[in-house]
């Protein structure tokens, strides 16, 4: 915008006690600020349609359905390919929620802002971008680049568990983007290999930002009961008051799951789950290196070897290279999903006026597209794939300045944990950690756990 003008309309001129029309009032206001107006000029309506619309007007009929991708209590994220204007013809991942399902709950409605503002705000390597966001009258569409490698949760299962030198990897990747959250003030919460996705070339990137809690800063502590419970924190557990160091617990228990085929803590139920989170004692596997026992303990030489500034610029070659024939390739993700029938339901749902207002500002394009046209996609989880034992059923947001060569702060309202609170990071560079060999013993475990609604 070239310039902003305050023009007060309100004025003592008038007619014979007659109010002044307003194109008379800015006449006025113009002429005694110097400027005369000029020509013919009419009155619109301010609202998000005619000011947040950007040079491209972006709604559903831009995009086809191809395949679904998954499918949560909130709405559907579905493969869609652009079929009109820029990036026609490009691959996207779309994210379609509900609003009358959002609105009801004043939590959901915070946490799908909290989301959306944080996908534009937040540009990392191993963070997924936000391309668009729009919204009709009664659902919300984010548009977000489309991951073709899958979820890290579909390789964790096609391999039962992880050698060390490609936990090493993905773990080490993992850590910038949550260290980059961290740095901006945000924790994110919901760490599980269901929300890690992979893109086509094999690297990390954190998805579904639902549950993450801005504006955490030094000595800020939140008390949401949220997360998926066998990667949950204690201090989330027991509502203590937590902050950043929640992520680098998740982080521990991610690790433990990656080396041994389940996280640290599991039980028949969620009750019993919780118990072995806050009273058990962690038991490794003899078969773990003394790097990986030591980082599961809250030291640090697993990462001695990462190179951490080619870590950065995705000059490490990814343990896996996702086998893909086309853009549009699907074949790492579910067909449970994605033999279903791409339909977006009518968006025949309607909610009131005020609730609509929390919704105001959704509309983005991403600063690239943008750019491209001046020069000419947490998802809701999903039925547990049955690696895992039948455990607790789902249950269901000054910033800290991070760097990979120092170690991070346990949270100071806290006990240190047993199983890793922090990992701190030394600089080193060198080759990964020598993998180990699957264990003859090692088995795959099955069962489903839950998330704490949002």
């Amino acid at each position: 915008m070239a310039g902003v003008f305050d023009i007060d309309l309100e004025t003592e001129e008038g007619s014979e006690g007659e109010e002044p029309e307003l194109g008379a009032e800015m006449d006025l206001e113009l002429r005694g600020n110097g400027l005369e107006p000029v020509g013919h000029y009419e009155e619109i309506e301010i609202s998000e349609s005619s000011v947040n619309n950007g040079p491209e007007r972006i709604g559903p009929h831009c995009f086809e359905l191809l395949r679904v991708l998954g499918k949560g209590g909130y709405g559907k994220v579905f493969q869609v390919r652009k079929v009109q204007g820029t990036n026609a013809g490009r691959i996207f991942a779309m994210k379609v929620l509900k609003k009358a399902k959002i609105a009801c709950n004043a939590k959901d409605t915070a946490h799908t802002k909290a989301e959306r503002n944080i996908l534009e705000a937040i540009k990392h390597p191993f963070i997924v971008d936000l391309i668009y966001a729009f919204q009709t009258g009664g659902k919300l569409y984010l548009i977000l680049e489309c991951l073709s490698g899958g979820e890290l949760f579909m390789q964790l299962e096609r391999e039962g568990i992880f050698l060390e030198d490609t936990a090493c990897f993905y773990l080490s990747e993992i850590t910038l983007a949550l260290g980059h959250l961290h740095s901006n003030g945000i924790i994110y919460r919901d760490l599980k290999p269901e929300n890690i996705m992979l893109n086509s070339q094999g690297h990390i990137k954190l998805t579904d930002f639902g549950l993450c809690k801005e504006s955490i800063h030094d000595g800020a502590v939140t008390h949401t009961f949220c997360g998926t419970i066998e990667y949950m924190a204690p201090e989330i557990l027991v509502r203590s008051g937590h902050n950043r160091a929640v992520d680098w617990w998740s982080l521990g228990a991610l690790m433990y799951d990656m080396l041994t085929g389940s996280p640290p803590f599991t039980a028949e139920n969620r009750k019993k789950t919780i118990d072995k989170i806050l009273k058990g004692k962690l038991v490794l596997p003899p078969y773990l290196t003394p790097d990986a026992r030591d980082l599961l303990k809250k030291k640090q030489p697993f990462f001695r070897h990462v190179n951490w500034d080619d870590l950065l610029a995705r000059k490490l070659d990814p343990p896996f290279k996702p086998c893909l024939q086309s853009d549009d390739d699907v074949s790492q993700f579910d067909t449970r999903f994605t033999r279903q029938t791409p339909v977006d339901s009518p968006d025949d749902a309607s909610i009131s006026e005020s609730a609509n207002q929390a919704f105001l500002g959704f509309t983005y394009v991403a600063p690239s597209v943008l750019e491209s046209i001046k020069e000419g996609f947490s998802f809701q989880p999903k039925v547990r794939s049955p690696r895992r034992l039948n455990s607790s059923p789902r249950t269901p947001v000054s910033p800290v300045k991070f760097s990979p060569f120092e170690a991070f702060k346990p949270s100071p309202t806290t006990e240190p944990m047993e199983l890793g609170s922090t990992l701190p990071l030394p600089p080193a560079e060198g080759t990964a950690p020598l993998p180990i060999k699957t264990p003859a013993g090692a088995k795959k475990q099955k069962g489903g756990r839950g998330r704490v609604p949002r």
